[in-house]
């Protein structure tokens, strides 16, 4: 009997979801999917320049299974600039990191430009500074980054 998949951990969803090609008609073009825990591994990897125990441990994954999860993602890359073809985001067996100390995509939770800002160590509140985002905070109790309370 086959072990049931373990849920990866994301930090967030993203808000677009397919590319294509310039110029080519989306009837003509193959398509590849891209599953979310594939894309938050080049994230974390790639973009943020992480090492792989780093990645692994933010996904709760073992440092194996982040490996093979990111050669997936890196050959179904290639696969969609070299072939030509459109691209497609989602599906795959993931959670998303809400309280986790996530902060999406784009740093923060999208929540307007009044609410609080708190601690995720030490709960500790204090009121959102419009066009700062809250990751850029430094918790004046403890030091850590603050995240959006929602």
């Amino acid at each position: 009997m086959v072990r049931p998949k373990k849920r990866r951990f994301i930090a967030a969803k993203p808000e677009v979801t397919y590319f294509k090609p310039r110029g080519i008609q989306l009837r003509v073009l193959e398509e590849t999917s891209l599953t979310l825990e594939e894309l938050e591994a080049i994230r974390l990897k790639d973009l943020e320049g992480m090492d792989q125990e780093e990645c692994s441990k933010k996904m709760e994954v073992s440092r194996t299974t982040f490996q093979r999860v990111l050669t997936s993602a890196r050959m179904k890359l290639a696969d969609f600039i070299v072939s030509g073809k459109a691209l497609r985001i989602g599906g795959g067996d993931y959670m998303v990191q809400i309280g986790r100390g996530g902060r999406g995509l784009k740093g923060g939770y999208g929540l307007g430009p009044g609410g609080e800002c708190v601690c995720p160590d030490c709960n500790l509140c204090i009121s959102h500074k419009r066009g700062v985002p809250c990751y850029e905070t430094k918790c004046p109790k403890c030091g850590k980054p603050m995240t959006r309370k929602r």
